[in-house]
């Protein structure tokens, strides 16, 4: 699968944030129908952008407990078996059905949690103490992000100093022009923190 430390971004003096780790969602196999004990799988982590196998693991379904099974190494050490049962419990929804959720494997934990973040061994966010990606962001980072997101969505080039596009086919003008007055705000706001801590404006 990788090691424990395969493909972060470190920062210096910040928490590991959770986009460091491989998740591993339970609510994802149950929207795919993949919980019924007997069932066999290997869930891999590809490339967003070029469909690249990143990792895997082998799944196995029992009734209350899913069972991993994979190769992990940290830096040049050798790579290690790792097989280990995740308990799994459930939870009723309150209009009908059920929830199910994983049982931290990691010793002393037990915590009830929709994802398990993959280490040596797959535990919860609380046990790797992981900060959430957002709460690290600089204003500069917030600012851009939320910029990008309307370049996304209004299928512009990516990055703020790209400039603005066309309107999408079928959107209203009274939407595009309010999304365009968003980003710029956001834009120009992340462009006057660049400026005020480094001294430059792209």
């Amino acid at each position: 699968m990788g090691g424990r430390n395969s493909g972060r971004r470190w920062r210096f003096g910040s928490k590991d944030a959770t986009d460091d780790y491989r998740m591993f969602d339970v609510r994802r196999l149950q929207r795919d129908g993949l919980l019924a004990p007997g069932n066999s799988f290997r869930w891999k982590w590809t490339h967003g952008r070029t469909g690249e196998n990143l990792a895997s693991i082998n799944v196995r379904m029992e009734t209350d407990r899913v069972i991993l099974s994979y190769r992990s190494r940290s830096g040049d050490d050798d790579w290690e078996n790792q097989e280990y049962p995740v308990r799994l419990d459930r939870t009723p929804c309150n209009f009908g059905g059920e929830r199910v959720w994983f049982r931290c494997p990691a010793v002393g934990c037990g915590r009830r949690v929709a994802i398990l973040f993959g280490g040596a061994v797959f535990a919860c966010r609380h046990c790797y103490q992981l900060a959430y990606s957002s709460q690290r962001e600089t204003a500069l980072d917030r600012k851009a992000r939320r910029a990008d997101k309307i370049r996304e969505r209004m299928g512009w080039e990516p990055g703020i100093l790209n400039g603005v596009g066309l309107k999408p086919k079928g959107m209203r003008w009274r939407t595009f022009e309010r999304l365009t007055a968003e980003h710029d705000s956001f834009a120009g706001s992340a462009l006057d923190e660049m400026e005020r801590r480094f001294g430059i404006r792209p």
